[in-house]
């Protein structure tokens, strides 16, 4: 018997996979649960072709949503700020001032642009090596695990 590996994911985790998905069509490498700064997690961060930073929270339900106090902190770490919800979310929730992802465990679509704040020069540089050390010590754990 097989089992689905999609059973044991959260909802948040669904969302992720299928933002994930949809970022790579777009030529966006991401990765989950990054930690920009100790105290910071985000639930996806995308890198761009041009060194582009996007952020994205996943929003499985409106509790998750009005229970998350420290989104605004995570804008000083990307160029855009997203959320990413199912279609039964309620969107009038979120705040206009963000970017709108609408996903599901397979696929995504971008409905709101997230307005563009570039981070500068120096925190970019440092996301980027911080990013590219994460994704790099994930892959080593995949290929090696328990080392």
């Amino acid at each position: 018997m097989t089992v689905d590996p999609l059973h044991t994911l959260q909802p948040g985790q669904l969302l992720a996979r299928g933002v994930c998905r949809h970022l790579l069509s777009h030529d966006f490498v991401s990765i989950e649960e990054f930690v920009p700064q100790r105290g910071k997690r985000v639930d996806v961060m995308a890198l761009g072709p041009r060194g582009e930073i996007w952020v994205i929270e996943c929003k499985s339900s409106r509790a998750d949503f009005t229970s998350d106090g420290k989104w605004e902190g995570y804008l000083d770490w990307c160029d855009r700020y997203f959320w990413a919800v199912d279609d039964a979310f309620p969107v009038e929730l979120l705040p206009p001032e963000t970017g709108l992802i609408v996903a599901d465990a397979y696929d995504a679509q971008i409905i709101r642009m997230a307005p563009e704040d570039k981070l500068a020069a120096a925190r970019r540089n440092a996301v980027i090596r911080r990013f590219a050390r994460h994704a790099a010590l994930r892959l080593q754990g995949a290929r090696d695990p328990g080392f």
